[in-house]
């Protein structure tokens, strides 16, 4: 963990078997969820730098990781394809997402916590509902991977940036 004032590194976290591939935030900044080549996602106490829990489950690496606004879950993207919903209190895995064909590489929260977005090497981003677990829209358009996806604040608007060297916006409405 960085001070943004002073540049300087404040807290280094140890514990992940293979490269890091994601870190994410707790909205109360109590927390730090990361995700690995390990297969695993672990999350940390910033206050004493202490692994809390290690959330297995995914059959390869995971690429992404996202709190929900509310702090109570964590979703995670991994390159077998799936999202996993994990509950924060629990530890355990509250479902699992299936629909891509290929590696998962991003994973979003909208900001009312209802909808997840992921983004795929198989050239699409999905759009989840978190209650029901079921893929909602499914945006085709990028011409490679997509790596990275984001919720606008208002939830209106989906980004997403490819390999293909475009960011595109989708409307969640249409």
């Amino acid at each position: 963990v960085w001070s943004v004032e002073s540049g300087e590194c404040v807290t280094t976290f140890e514990g992940h078997s293979l490269d890091v591939s994601s870190v994410s935030f707790s909205p109360d900044g109590q927390w730090i969820a990361s995700g690995s080549e390990d297969k695993t996602v672990k999350v940390w106490s910033v206050e004493s730098g202490e692994c809390v829990t290690t959330l297995e489950g995914h059959s390869d690496r995971v690429f992404s990781v996202s709190f929900s606004p509310d702090g109570q879950w964590i979703a995670s993207g991994s390159w077998d394809k799936t999202v996993k919903v994990w509950s924060v209190e629990s530890g355990e895995c509250v479902t699992t997402l299936e629909g891509h064909s290929s590696r998962v590489t991003s994973v979003s929260f909208s900001l009312d916590g209802q909808w997840i977005a992921s983004g795929s090497w198989d050239k699409t981003v999905k759009v989840w509902s978190v209650e029901s677990g079921e893929c909602v829209t499914t945006f085709k358009g990028h011409s490679d991977t997509v790596w990275s996806v984001s919720f606008s604040p208002d939830g209106q608007w989906i980004a997403s940036g490819s390999v293909d060297k475009t960011v595109k916006v989708w409307s969640v409405e249409s």
